[in-house]
């Protein structure tokens, strides 16, 4: 059995959002956490756990609304986080890809939702692209949260700067892909902080990148680890939903 801990679930990405979440259980994915991380996805996000056993989420505001989300907003978010299928607030951090114009606001952004991962002890999803220095000088200003850093494939080095600070990091199909260097960093730290992620409907793991990703693709993310690793996948599931559950809360 799986735990997909990061993935998107949206009616404008999937045309029958039942047959997905069953052919997921057919594959074994015991449950999914959705992120809702736009001020519509939440919504919707928090919709479909109410309607679905297996669903949990994550809700906050993405560094991509920095220049979007209002005070109204967070406020509404910490009503919101307070849903008993609301698993940790995410994803949230910083994203420099396409410039730094608003990294004041994002940082702002970043620092507001962190803040209030503390005050009601919940675990954080952290997206950070081209920001990594900030990223975790910003963390370290946080050393009460947790959390996992979402779509990790950075360098070993880094790897284990968030590791010594008590964070997970999320692995999904980047590692299948003929080109990544995530082989090399997951030998080097094993299994101990590594969560399950498919990012979907983005990121699909070999043979299917290229095409819409859904959680049920888990298990050939985690055939790769076992090739890298020699383990059995078997070994990979027990690790793994282990360290999902220390993370994030099920109720």
């Amino acid at each position: 059995m799986f735990i997909d801990t990061h993935c998107h679930l949206s009616k404008e990405d999937y045309d029958n959002i039942d047959t997905v979440l069953s052919d997921n259980r057919e594959a074994g994915i015991e449950k999914i956490i959705i992120s809702g991380c736009t001020r519509e996805s939440i919504i919707e996000s928090l919709l479909f756990v109410d309607q679905y056993e297996d669903v949990y989420t994550t809700i906050g505001y993405h560094p991509s609304e920095a220049s979007f989300t209002t005070e109204e907003d967070l406020i509404k978010l910490e009503e919101q986080i307070q849903h008993p299928k609301v698993v940790g607030i995410g994803e949230i951090g910083l994203d420099y890809h396409y410039g730094k114009e608003d990294k004041d606001l994002q940082q702002e952004l970043f620092r507001r939702q962190l803040f209030m991962a503390d005050r009601h002890h919940l675990p954080v999803v952290i997206h950070s692209r081209d920001a990594t220095e900030d990223t975790i000088s910003i963390l370290k200003e946080f050393p009460n949260v947790v959390g996992v850093i979402h779509c990790f494939s950075g360098s070993l080095e880094t790897a284990r700067i968030y590791l010594s600070m008590g964070y997970y990091l999320g692995i999904g199909g980047v590692v299948t892909f003929k080109n990544s260097q995530l082989g090399d960093v997951i030998q080097a730290i094993g299994l101990s902080s590594i969560l399950l992620e498919t990012d979907s409907p983005y990121l699909a793991p070999e043979p299917y990148r290229g095409s819409l990703n859904s959680s049920k693709y888990i298990p050939f993310i985690a055939k790769k680890l076992s090739e890298i690793l020699s383990i059995s996948v078997e070994e990979v599931s027990q690790i793994t939903l282990q360290n999902t559950h220390t993370l994030f809360d099920f109720q």
